[in-house]
């Protein structure tokens, strides 16, 4: 089995379940060596030994990425193991989904104002931290590459106030971030994801109240085309073995795109769900839905209308 990524070293946070276990899972199929961290060392050893059992070598690290001592330990111990080595840091850690679930559908002001902290301390917060300790690694060797995991809701509103100011941030996290790098060599990127079958999802789309909350309503129709937690593990393993990903540097990366780009299909060999064509973005629309059938699939929404819908002026 072909290995690309030997002898490379990576942190993927938050990678006990969810998107951080799938990109965990691909980096270690791809033959590098991939600290894990999340807040509890029994689920980070199963994935540990998941990923393992695919090569490359996993080790899991206790770490809450809201705590900086935790934060500097990790990176502190990477740089010890790996004599300073650090190719690639993937920042995933997210505390918010459960807090989002139990204020589905309520204004900011009728919810806890705590939901930012539970939201950000750690989805955003913890990025910047990780970012911070990360670069300190990479900018000496003049390489590396920082992803960190966003959503469209940074370009419209989605799932309440908090997350969509989070990942909003998270994305000029990775602009103003790969300005600061790029003369150093160091890439910074977001990664956009389309609608993933994260275990929590699909816990919760099997409750039976969930049947009636128009979000997941919406999204039930289409959960069963949508991304495994592995597809972003596979667009982080292109991405850092691309050559030109200077290039990209300070980019949003949707999923989708990243599989045009470099031919990817999910695991279990399915195409990759395209979010972005005209069909896709039209069934979003309430008044527009009727439309979406008359648009060919591979007709796709040009950015610059993205540009202007996210514009502020």
């Amino acid at each position: 089995m072909a290995a690309p990524m030997k002898g490379q070293v990576c942190v993927v946070t938050g990678a006990s379940r969810g998107i951080g276990r799938g990109i965990a899972l691909q980096l270690c199929q791809a033959g590098a060596t991939v600290y894990i961290t999340g807040r509890h060392l029994d689920t980070l050893r199963a994935t540990a030994q998941e990923a393992q059992s695919n090569g490359g070598r996993c080790v899991p690290v206790v770490c809450d990425s809201s705590q900086e001592s935790e934060v500097q330990s990790l990176f502190e111990q990477v740089d010890r193991e790996q004599h300073g080595r650090l190719d690639v840091l993937v920042n995933n850690a997210y505390a918010g989904v459960q807090v989002i679930f139990n204020n589905m559908n309520k204004a900011f002001w009728e919810s806890p104002a705590s939901v930012w902290d539970d939201i950000n301390n750690v989805g955003l917060r913890g990025h910047y931290l990780c970012s911070v300790y990360g670069a300190r690694l990479m900018v000496p060797a003049g390489r590396g590459l920082i992803v960190v995991i966003s959503s469209f809701g940074g370009l419209q509103y989605a799932f309440g106030v908090p997350y969509g100011v989070g990942k909003a941030a998270c994305d000029r996290l990775a602009a103003d971030c790969a300005h600061e790098l790029r003369r150093h060599g160091v890439s910074y990127v977001s990664l956009w994801p389309g609608l993933v079958q994260t275990e929590l999802v699909k816990e919760h789309m099997a409750k039976e109240d969930s049947f009636e909350d128009p979000v997941f309503k919406q999204f039930r129709s289409v959960f069963s085309s949508a991304e495994t937690t592995e597809l972003s593990g596979k667009c982080v393993v292109a991405l850092a073995t691309d050559p030109d990903i200077l290039s990209l540097s300070g980019k949003v990366l949707p999923s989708c795109d990243l599989a045009r780009r470099y031919g990817l299909r999910d695991i279990d060999g399915r195409p990759v769900q395209d979010y972005l064509s005209v069909r896709s973005v039209l069934t979003h629309v309430p008044s527009l839905r009727w439309l979406a059938p008359y648009f060919p699939g591979f007709l796709r929404m040009p950015k610059w209308i993205m540009t202007l819908y996210a514009s502020k002026f």
